[in-house]
């Protein structure tokens, strides 16, 4: 063979081999590309997908409330705690049972009365459709801290020159004072001595306590857990605790709202708030 031909052979080899190489180049590359791109794709299929947002159930709708001027700051948070969990607006009006009462007869409007005790629900019971019992409601015998009559008991009440009571037209606090009293053979005696001054809601009670406009009061004893004002340790009125009834009202406006609220109204949260204020479980 001549050397001539022999380089012709060897050229053509080189080319071939160079083409080999070439084209297994291509095929790594281009299987590479393929495989990167399948565990990309993979790896998006697998990963976790983001959470969605907590939907408030009753966003856009609204309940209007009635409740009694001496629960305002435990019913307030309560209040509170259902609109943000639920978006719920809530419109709720506080003040001494004979205006609600006067409201509702009045308006005829309301989804829900809360009132003082069970009774404060008579005078409105043809627009009330249900009553759940929450707490129980506990009136006390309050002073001032440093208990200026040393008054241990109701029977004291006889010395004081100044008995702070809720008005018994209006407030059941009122009612119960004037109800105890009487019992102790005093309401009169101390009505006709012009020593008792009545508010017309409970807290006002305390608020003169505190600000010495009185040697006693008798008033709800979340009302009474603020500084300045003593509950004196007596069973005198043990016998006139209450209970805090939440009243469905008959022209309940929106079905859903005021089921979802009922049912909250009885759930740990709602109790744990109640009890915050000293307020007991029925």
């Amino acid at each position: 063979m001549s050397l001539q031909f022999m380089h012709k052979i060897t050229a053509h080899r080189a080319v071939g081999l160079a083409a080999l190489a070439l084209a297994t180049a291509l095929a790594c590359t281009l299987f590479a590309g393929c495989s990167s791109a399948s565990i990309e794709s993979t790896s998006d299929q697998n990963a976790a997908p983001s959470e969605p947002a907590v939907e408030r159930q009753l966003e856009g709708k609204e309940l209007n409330i009635y409740c009694g001027a001496g629960m305002t700051d435990p019913f307030q948070k309560i209040s509170d705690a259902f609109a943000e969990e639920t978006g719920c607006k809530m419109n709720v009006t506080f003040a001494n049972a004979a205006q609600i009462q006067t409201q509702i007869n009045t308006t005829q409007q309301g989804d829900f009365f809360i009132a003082g005790s069970a009774d404060e629900l008579k005078p409105v019971e043809a627009y009330v459709a249900s009553s759940t019992d929450l707490v129980k409601h506990i009136p006390v015998l309050a002073v001032p801290s440093d208990n200026p009559k040393a008054v241990s008991g109701l029977a004291d009440l006889a010395g004081v020159d100044r008995l702070l009571t809720g008005d018994p037209e209006s407030t059941p606090i009122g009612k119960i004072a004037q109800k105890a009293l009487s019992q102790a053979g005093l309401w009169d005696q101390l009505m006709s001595a012009n020593v008792i001054t009545t508010t017309t809601t409970a807290p006002q009670i305390a608020t003169a306590l505190v600000n010495g406009e009185g040697d006693a009061g008798i008033v709800w004893k979340e009302n009474a857990k603020v500084t300045g004002v003593a509950i004196v340790d007596t069973s005198d009125l043990d016998d006139f605790v209450k209970t805090v009834p939440a009243a469905e009202l008959s022209c309940a406006a929106d079905a859903d709202a005021v089921k979802a609220f009922s049912e909250f109204l009885l759930t740990d949260a709602a109790q744990s708030i109640w009890a915050e204020f000293g307020y007991e479980q029925v």
